[in-house]
């Protein structure tokens, strides 16, 4: 066994470890941590913020998937990068608002609570699995591992796309539902 591979398994295993610790981490934020009551008005804007971040990453994702599919490398990669910086943000923006607020009920009725919650559901579970994915396909990147990198991108890929632009669609949800 040569060190690379070696140095492979170590990292994503690293990974993989810190995006555990991460969403263990947020679902005692939202479901168990109780927020004081005090700061409930506070930062009132950081669900719209969350919402444009995640939008804003989206977008930087296609772009970069529409550079990469004409050959520009360099300009794949600037755009890839700016829609992780943008899920970055978007990540810190969301721990801050769920540290100060908790969840948020939806409160709609009828045919529009079970497609909420689905998509929600989905947005959930396929962000718990795009964090793991992202790290190590950006791993895969950085360290010039682009055959591993462009085969893990297809399917890192479509899951972050969907986990982003849902994220934009609860918060409308919740926008348009909340009494």
């Amino acid at each position: 066994m040569n060190s690379t591979h070696i140095n492979t398994r170590a990292a994503v295993g690293g990974i993989i470890a810190l995006s555990a610790a991460a969403t263990a981490f947020l679902f005692w934020l939202i479901y168990f941590k109780p927020t004081p009551p005090q700061l409930s008005d506070e930062l009132s804007f950081l669900p719209a913020l969350n919402a444009v971040l995640n939008g804003l990453s989206a977008i930087s994702m296609c772009v970069g998937v529409f550079h990469v599919s004409k050959g520009r490398w360099q300009t794949h990669r600037r755009w890839m990068i700016t829609a992780l910086i943008f899920s970055t943000l978007f990540l810190a923006s969301y721990i801050l608002h769920h540290s100060l607020h908790g969840d948020t009920p939806f409160q709609g009725a009828g045919i529009i609570r079970p497609v909420y919650f689905f998509i929600l559901i989905t947005h959930v579970l396929l962000s718990i699995v795009a964090l793991p994915l992202v790290l190590v396909t950006v791993f895969f990147s950085l360290t010039e591992r682009f055959r591993l990198h462009k085969k893990l991108a297809r399917l890192t890929f479509p899951i972050w796309l969907y986990v982003s632009v849902t994220g934009v669609v609860v918060f409308l949800l919740l926008k348009i539902y909340t009494i």
